[in-house]
């Protein structure tokens, strides 16, 4: 059996019950442990003399005991250890709470490093609770692994070093010396041993450069054959240019935008191979239109279509505005979600199966094993980012080979929506239908907030509602309110106005709940956090109210204000911003200048990096390890180009390339759900 491939329990000092604990972590085998990289360093190289070490900050300093730990009882049975230590020049007072082993881990006379906050009272200096290794014992750069409870970063450090004992030099790597030798990237032994043991910060560039780079070969090569396994013959031809018959049913005329992307997507579904589209648009520019004459087009050339949404009330809405639009064509919809009763599952796949449904519209519920298709020609999928590839392959999945329709509301610039989307093609939605309300922008400190409610007030006293966004559901220490303390100061407000609430540790059902509350009037208030921002359609909403828009990006900001805006009436959109940083009343001043989704992408991705478009789930990619999409642009553009070469000259046919086809499996069988098929 390979390294790679050993269960963890065969290491030593790991057993049951701390494999139970790795297991929490993602981490099963030890080539799993090998590639569970540090998420930071804690640089212990330079020690200072306790005199220059700034106060109320972390520091290292380097000093020798001069008085050992003494127990000290306090109330409630608790015990503190007070030791001195000196560097030669100066003297603190060290304490540790509960700790009876630094008893005999801190020797006097012994000289260690200390790392803590320094502080400075009447006694003089002092660290309470250091960290501490003797000097000349420990790492320069110690690694910080994310942990869980019962696992300390010290207990996976040491599993992390006997599996490295473990690996045969040279250890296999699934880049070939050639593809190596002309990107300048370090073997993976030395990039293991280096990402993890770090022995100078030029080390460790070296190896998290060769680290970041392979993940993200592996990430587009993954999307490339996703996207070229799809380039088989078009079972779904269809006849017709841009369906002018479509048109004709629409009570508003489409803009150009509309028209441009709709004729892209008809000359795909005619092409030779399906088409394979990514319909980007912003808040409101029209993605359901485009999405609904593509269904109409395959409906009459004789094939089924399927909407997929992330949540219940999305769907229903979907299905309420395509029903009212293409039933009179004679288009046969159906919603599918969920909450169907037994009885109502069995007759709508009954339905499917048979051809009676020429579009379905539902959730996740689309793609359970028991939904069979007559022919599924289309599929789309809505609110991309809330999806995994894996899922919108799996929908695909329910057809011989469909066209596939992707549509997502965040608005990306094209350099960086071509590599998030690297299977598909993109059209761009940059114009809004005529109509849509203008939205004014305000930004006000905390002191007027009494002034801004009295405002929102107003529009509820005429008729319409609002939201209330903040952007933390518990403290985090920073003094910003608790959506729970805000929720009672919004009450105390608004007497006798009814309040939904809604925030992203609810369960489906409560948000569900909450959503359709506000949707059909019977809460005129939504106090929310940002789980807002992807939402159901509120014509009726007029008015925002946003807490500390200091903490949140452009980019999502103009998601949160595009839920209002969008019936009769003008709307506003209120910014409370407690900073007073230049830099960011600027961004807030940029984004309070204009409602257009692209130019506020644009300056985003300017003053703060790619961070707001991609988190941590890499908007519905495979979860990735050490690479970082936010910070690590170069580094992917190289890969890309890289991913493109290699894929035009077949070479993961070649022997040679048989370890990086095996880590592009690996990467995307690791989203969850339905792998998956490359």
């Amino acid at each position: 059996m390979q390294v790679f491939e050993m269960d963890i329990r065969e290491l030593k000092g790991v057993g049951e019950k701390r494999a139970a604990l790795f297991g929490k972590l993602g981490v099963f085998t030890v080539g799993q442990l090998l590639r569970f990289y540090p998420r930071d360093y804690e640089d212990w190289s330079h020690p200072l003399p306790i005199s220059q070490a700034p106060l109320d900050s972390v520091s290292v300093i380097k000093a020798q005991i001069i008085r050992g730990p003494a127990e000290i009882r306090i109330s409630g049975g608790r015990r503190i250890y007070r030791a001195a230590a000196t560097d030669g020049e100066a003297d603190m007072q060290l304490t540790f709470f509960n700790n009876r082993y630094v008893m005999t881990l801190l020797k006097e006379n012994g000289t260690y490093l200390f790392r803590g906050r320094l502080t400075q009272g009447k006694g003089g200096w002092a660290m309470a609770s250091p960290v501490f290794t003797e000097e000349g014992k420990g790492q320069d750069l110690a690694p910080i692994y994310p942990l869980t409870q019962g696992l300390s970063s010290r207990v996976i450090s040491a599993a992390v070093h006997s599996a490295l004992r473990l690996l045969p030099n040279p250890c296999p790597d699934p880049l070939p010396q050639s593809l190596r030798e002309r990107y300048s990237l370090c073997h993976l032994q030395y990039a293991l041993e280096s990402v993890h043991l770090p022995k100078s910060p030029e080390d460790l560039e070296v190896a998290r450069r060769r680290l970041i780079f392979e993940e993200f070969l592996v990430l587009q090569l993954g999307l490339l054959q996703i996207k070229n396994g799809r380039r088989e013959p078009n079972r779904h031809r269809i006849t017709g240019q841009y369906p002018e018959a479509f048109a004709q049913l629409l009570p508003f005329r489409l803009t150009g935008a509309q028209q441009r992307a709709i004729a892209q997507g008809v000359k795909d579904m005619a092409g030779s191979s399906p088409m394979n589209r990514l319909i980007q648009g912003d808040v409101g520019s029209g993605k359901t239109a485009v999405a609904a004459a593509l269904c109409w087009e395959i409906i009459q050339n004789g094939w089924q279509a399927a909407l997929m949404a992330p949540t219940e009330i999305l769907a229903a809405q979907h299905y309420q505005s395509l029903s009212a639009l293409l039933e009179p064509a004679e288009v046969r919809c159906a919603l599918l979600t969920g909450a169907l009763s037994p009885a109502a599952h069995r007759a709508m796949h009954q339905a499917l199966a048979q051809g009676e449904v020429d579009l379905a519209i539902g959730t996740h519920a689309l793609i359970s094993e028991k939904v069979q298709f007559k022919d599924l020609g289309l599929v789309i999928t809505d609110e991309q980012h809330r999806f995994g590839v894996n899922q919108r392959v799996a929908l695909a999945q329910k057809g011989a080979s469909p066209h596939l329709l992707v549509m997502s509301a965040t608005p990306i610039p094209r350099t960086l929506a071509l590599m998030a989307y690297g299977d598909l093609d993109i059209s761009v939605l940059d114009e809004l239908p005529p109509g849509r309300q203008p939205i004014e922008t305000y930004l006000i400190d905390p002191k007027k907030r009494a002034r801004a409610f009295g405002y929102v007030q107003k529009h509820l006293d005429q008729g319409r509602q609002g939201y209330l966004v903040c952007p933390l559901i518990e403290e985090d220490g920073s003094g910003v309110m608790s959506l729970e303390a805000y929720e009672a100061m919004v009450r105390e407000a608004f007497p006798g106005v009814p309040i939904a609430l809604l925030h992203g540790k609810m369960r489906p059902a409560q948000k569900e709940a909450a959503m359709e509350a506000f949707a059909k009037g019977d809460a005129k208030l939504l106090v929310a956090t940002t789980v807002v921002e992807v939402g159901v359609d509120v014509p009726n909403a007029a008015i925002m109210l946003i807490e500390n828009a200091e903490r949140f990006g452009l980019s999502q900001l103009h998601q949160l204000r595009g839920r209002i805006g969008r019936g009769e009436y003008a709307s506003t959109c209120i910014l409370v911003a407690g900073s007073r940083n230049p830099e960011t009343l600027e961004r807030l001043r940029l984004f309070k200048s204009t409602t257009d989704g692209f130019a506020i992408a644009d300056a985003d991705l300017k003053l703060r990096g790619p961070g707001d478009f991609f988190g941590q789930r890499q908007h519905g990619l495979p979860q990735l390890k050490i690479a970082d999409i936010s910070m690590n642009v170069g580094l992917l553009k190289e890969a890309q180009k890289c991913a493109r070469q290699l894929f035009r000259s077949n070479a993961l046919e070649r022997p040679e390339y048989q370890g990086l086809q095996a880590e592009i499996s690996r990467l995307f069988q690791r989203m969850g759900g339905e792998r998956v098929a490359l």
